[in-house]
């Protein structure tokens, strides 16, 4: 949905009209309120925001899961390292810098 300049809102204005304006919400209009003339906060409906952080949660595990593949395709081509070795590298780089 775009958002048009109708549906950008001065924070005064909003004060004055909350009720109209969470009732156009409600009808699926999606409203920024301003403050100093600058974008301040969104006015949204409570599904609508919902369903927002369910896309969110929903790629943040679309995203584990491919480093979680990338990891597995590593593994079976052969690209892995001992983990002592590889923390025992970085405490001697670690060792290094701050030695003076």
């Amino acid at each position: 949905m775009a958002i048009t300049t109708a549906d950008v809102i001065p924070l005064s204005q909003a004060r004055a009209t909350l009720s109209d304006l969470a009732d156009q919400v409600k009808a699926g209009a999606e409203k920024i309120i301003t403050k100093n003339g600058e974008s301040y906060v969104a006015l949204i409906d409570a599904q609508r925001l919902d369903y927002y952080h369910q896309l969110e949660r929903e790629r943040i595990h679309l995203l584990l899961i491919e480093e979680a593949s990338r990891g597995l395709a590593d593994v079976a081509a052969g690209k892995v390292k001992d983990a002592r070795s590889s923390l025992n590298a970085i405490k001697r780089r670690r060792a290094a810098k701050a030695a003076p």
